[in-house]
């Protein structure tokens, strides 16, 4: 789904014709890992029951990386997507 929602929001952004769509389409689709550290944080305070301070640092230090790496991935995911739409798309352009 990243790689949708990303296509789908350089479309967007092909159409209003801004052409600098590399960057957008990485924090497009890297930007789920936001929701994902923010999911963690609503966990930490609803079901887990760490009171010391040493576990709470490892576990939201954990939680950081872990989407620190989800959001380079998905990041990658929807910018390669992208790319190949682009390639796609002005690949079919004939040109007389």
């Amino acid at each position: 789904t990243c790689a949708e929602i990303s296509i789908v929001m350089c479309y967007f952004q092909l159409c209003a014709e801004d052409y600098h769509w590399w960057w957008r389409a990485f924090l497009t689709s890297g930007s789920s890992a936001g929701y994902m550290f923010a999911y963690s944080a609503f966990y930490f305070y609803t079901k887990l029951e760490i009171t010391k301070l040493t576990s709470c640092l490892l576990y939201f230090g954990y939680m950081f990386i872990a989407a620190l790496v989800f959001f380079v991935l998905t990041g990658t995911i929807g910018f390669y997507a992208c790319y190949w739409f682009v390639w796609r798309i002005f690949s079919a352009i004939k040109v007389d």
